[in-house]
């Protein structure tokens, strides 16, 4: 990337921003029978405002470690915006966090009903993984986009962002810096790394790349949410804490990519790190 990565990153995520609003509006598109308002309550929480992190950070792995960057890697990409969005709607729920905004307007619930809501979010769900599943057909690749179904399975569910849902709610807070970032690395690490290996796995990186991109994915995940939480005041009593290990987790991450075997193809994810250390402009966190 240029040495003014902050303007590269703006042209970079602008565009492929762009590609996978394209994607989520063509591929969720309005049936001309929606019994329950269904199709609509997906669409009205996946195609509100948002960065689209995820799926870019799908995008910036393959383009890092991948033999290929085609519409398959897209849909893959866009499933990973599909299962964020799905884990919004859902945890807006009364039953969860009890939250009646979200991206600045009314939570899904609030707009649809909350029986809905939930079917909105079981749809998107499942609705991911149909897309990988389709997308590795197409392509002529089913196991590497298998892997990277099984990748999105495993970051998504109960041995990742859903048991951290579940330890989140069961309480009681953190105790120590090691017991939040446990939570960190389930609740929001594990999808980030999910997302990072169904980029990666989609444009059929070697699985060296795969391991070395799955770290800066954890390690960028956990320093993400760290950010987060200094950001909205959350867990005070381990700020100062946070507030250095997240520069040593975003250090961390960028080591990772030095060992990939064309580390000069990482440029995108330099700057999210990089962005991510530095703060401001269009720097995470963003939800």
């Amino acid at each position: 990337m240029p040495t003014d990565w902050r303007t590269d990153w703006h042209a970079w995520a602008e565009a492929h921003r762009a590609e996978i609003e394209a994607e989520l509006d063509a591929r969720l598109a309005a049936p001309p029978d929606d019994p329950g308002r269904l199709v609509e309550a997906m669409r009205y929480s996946l195609l509100g405002a948002g960065k689209r992190l995820r799926p870019l950070l799908a995008l910036a792995a393959a383009e890092a470690a991948g033999e290929f960057f085609d519409a398959g890697v897209r849909q893959a990409a866009a499933a990973v915006e599909l299962i964020h969005c799905y884990s919004l709607v859902h945890d807006d729920l009364p039953a969860m966090d009890n939250d009646d905004f979200r991206r600045g307007k009314p939570s899904n619930h609030k707009a649809y009903g909350e029986a809905t809501a939930i079917l909105a979010g079981d749809g998107l769900l499942t609705l991911a993984f149909a897309w990988l599943a389709e997308a590795g057909v197409e392509s002529g690749r089913p196991r590497a986009f298998g892997r990277a179904a099984l990748a999105l399975a495993l970051g998504a569910g109960i041995q990742g962002m859903v048991r951290g849902q579940a330890r989140d709610l069961a309480g009681p807070a953190p105790a120590s810096l090691e017991e939040l970032e446990r939570l960190h690395s389930e609740k929001t690490a594990a999808l980030f790394r999910a997302a990072i290996e169904v980029g990666a796995e989609a444009a059929g990186a070697a699985p060296d790349d795969v391991a070395w991109l799955a770290r800066f994915g954890e390690q960028y995940g956990i320093a993400f949410q760290h950010a987060d939480d200094l950001d909205d005041a959350d867990h005070r009593e381990h700020a100062e804490s946070a507030r250095a290990r997240r520069v040593v987790l975003v250090n961390e991450a960028l080591e990772s990519l030095s060992h990939l075997r064309h580390p000069e193809r990482a440029g995108a994810l330099r700057a999210i790190a990089g962005l991510l250390l530095a703060g401001g402009g269009d720097a995470p966190p963003a939800r």
